[in-house]
């Protein structure tokens, strides 16, 4: 298995250098050399890779996936976070040890040597086949030398590197992913099974649950076995009560490099029968148990705090220390939020705080052992030395900017006037922003429509050049033209993004020139627009410097309205909930257009306004299925839902 894994590895890299490159580092001799010999190890094991260059690839698209309930269900495990715990559960008798894999979870079938089923687990019961996306990964055996029925489970999963690889070539940051897990989740729930290849899934198998006519009486016994057939299964090593700190200890310092994210480890006994004997709690089988890792914190000391100004006026307080290691990474900042959180915490220069990442995430501060207090807050903004002033907003206190002509407001203002849900203009970053701006070329939102006056200048300027330029103008024509909501939330209006844009739009008809003279009281008895947003909003129109800037902006854009909704259909005045991941749809937004497209609304909670929640994990034990089902409000998934009501 090793040698064949090794000749695929060698073969794709060289078709790839080949093919991509136009040059090879082997010869034509060696190459064919290698695949006979991959050829004839495939045949002697019986056992054939997904990404064998020996056979033939080939991708399917479905319309969606089929849901299949599993012949056995799928239960959690119990959980603990003490190790003493673990030593007590195993006792004096042998048993397993190995890593909680955080992915998917992922059960295949094989018959006569063949892979012919891949379900997720779904909610344990029910769960979405997903064959042909399983046959794209890089890891399984799509043919094994056993030819009796087959049914193992495993976790679908995509490596810290494959996963940085990908988002290190999505140049906008909003559009990156947040974790490898959620990366892993789309990937495999594809409807197209060429993208799910191109995201390097492995599956790293971790139970084995049925092998027709072989028996085993150990669970080690079943992972040699599966590692026989060409599965990756998961590292693992026997313990007893007695041994189990120290290898507790061995995990919790290789998780800190482990190439694959994981989130706890499991621990089962060794003898099969002795853990069936033991039954099952109403919510648990009682053979296996899980261990979460403590959230990890470090000890450090508060050297600096960095006031971060921001496009609305708020000054962020960042909190600079000295350089910690957390869950593998170097950590050397946090984001304190606002004055409020500043103050509870007692923060002050030279202060011993602990640190700690949220969700082994984003990092943030816990605690602080010695709360000096001493930090001073600024009388002027660190950008502009404009004055300062603290506003009480939903019982926090922040600090902003109070300056109007600040460059930090101008810089992250262009920024969403870009962004993708506004102008969506590619290729424009907040660093060039920023330079176009110290250079001049840029001074209102309108100028950006007649920069290819500077075109010299810019095609000089370091990281621009002619191809670099023409991208840019190309993608700012094609900006030109905008749909009113969208124009509205690029104006950068105070508490005014893009779902009340559309909100005040639909209901003002889309007519700029009523909206720019509407009244803030009419403004707040629109569903959904309350006094604030709708004091911001008429207010904003009130000032002659904006509205110079909008006249401006006006004779260089081109405004198209939306098609009506639609008032007579069953999602009309109708508010949906949406949570979860999505098949059939690019992501929430688009879902969410085609609701209001329909005269519906999207809301981000469950209350008993809520007509429907949309979850295509339907038994999930998450807080909006559990609120739904308290308020009797109808759960469905996508698929239902879009049948139902957007056909």
């Amino acid at each position: 298995m090793e040698r064949m894994r090794e000749l695929v590895d060698l073969l794709n890299k060289a078709s790839e250098e080949y093919y991509a490159k136009d040059e090879s580092f082997l010869s034509d001799y060696e190459y064919d050399a290698l695949y006979d010999e991959l050829s004839k190890l495939e045949e002697e094991t019986g056992i054939v890779l997904s990404n064998s260059p020996t056979r033939n690839v080939g991708y399917e698209a479905v319309d969606f996936l089929p849901k299949e309930r599993h012949d056995r269900p799928m239960l959690s495990l119990s959980k603990t976070k003490s190790v003493d715990e673990l030593a007590d559960w195993a006792g004096d008798r042998d048993c397993l040890i190995s890593w909680k894999l955080d992915g998917l979870t992922i059960v295949l079938t094989y018959e006569n040597g063949e892979l012919v089923k891949a379900v997720t687990r779904g909610n344990g019961e029910v769960g979405e086949v997903i064959t042909a996306n399983a046959k794209t990964f890089i890891n399984i055996p799509l043919k094994i030398a056993f030819t009796g029925k087959l049914v193992l489970r495993g976790e679908a999963v995509i490596s810290y590197a494959d996963f940085n690889k990908i988002n290190d070539e999505i140049e906008n940051p909003d559009e990156k992913y947040k974790n490898p897990r959620n990366l892993c989740s789309g990937s495999v729930r594809q409807l197209n099974s060429g993208i799910t290849a191109k995201r390097r899934v492995r599956l790293i198998a971790f139970s084995l649950v049925l092998s027709e006519g072989k028996e085993f009486k150990l669970r080690s016994e079943q992972f040699d076995f599966l590692k026989g057939l060409g599965f990756e299964v998961v590292e693992h090593y026997k313990v007893t009560g007695a041994t189990m700190h120290e290898r507790v200890k061995e995990f919790a310092e290789a998780v800190k490099t482990y190439e694959i994210p994981s989130d706890g480890l499991v621990l089962a006994y060794d003898d099969i029968e002795y853990g069936k004997s033991l039954g099952m709690t109403a919510k648990f089988p009682r053979d296996s148990i899980a261990f979460k890792w403590q959230d990890e914190t470090a000890d450090t000391v508060l050297r600096e705090i960095e006031w971060s100004p921001s496009r609305t006026g708020l000054i962020n307080p960042v909190a600079i220390f000295d350089t910690v290691e957390l869950e593998g990474t170097s950590v050397s900042r946090a984001s304190v939020h606002n004055l409020s959180v500043l103050r509870e915490l007692k923060l002050g220069i030279g202060d011993h705080i602990k640190v700690y990442k949220a969700n082994m995430i984003i990092p943030q501060i816990s605690e602080n052992v010695t709360k000096s207090g001493n930090i001073k807050i600024p009388k002027t903004c660190p950008c502009c030395n404009g004055p300062t002033e603290e506003r009480a907003v939903k019982e926090a206190v922040s600090l902003y900017c109070i300056n109007p002509e600040c460059p930090a407001k101008h810089i992250k203002k262009f920024s969403l006037f870009v962004s993708r849900d506004a102008f969506n203009v590619d290729g424009l970053s907040e660093a060039t922003l920023e330079k176009f701006i110290q250079m001049g070329f840029i001074k209102e939102y309108a100028d950006l429509f007649d920069i290819s006056k500077h075109k010299d200048a810019i095609v000089s300027m370091e990281g621009f050049g002619e191809k670099s330029y023409e991208n840019l103008i190309t993608s700012i024509e094609k900006a030109r033209t905008i749909p009113t909501a969208k124009f509205i939330y690029s104006l950068g209006i105070e508490n005014v993004g893009l779902s009340t844009a559309k909100l005040i739009c639909r209901f003002y008809n889309d007519e700029l020139n009523d909206m720019i003279s509407a009244k803030a009281e009419d403004l707040s008895a629109i569903d959904g627009v309350g006094e604030v947003i709708a004091a911001s909003f008429s207010g904003y129109f009130k000032d002659p410097g904006n509205l110079r800037v909008l006249n401006d902006l006006l004779k260089v854009v081109i405004i198209t309205k939306d098609a009506p909704q639609d008032t007579t259909g069953a999602l009309s005045g109708k508010t949906v909930v949406v949570t979860g991941s999505l098949n059939l749809f690019e992501n929430r937004n688009a879902l969410k257009d085609a609701i209001e497209a329909k005269g519906g609304k999207v809301s981000g909670s469950v209350s008993n306004n809520t007509f429907v929640l949309v979850n295509n994990d339907i038994m999930s034990t998450s807080s909006k299925n559990k609120t739904a089902k308290e308020l009797g409000v109808p759960i469905m998934t996508e698929e239902d839902f879009v049948k139902e009501y957007l056909n």
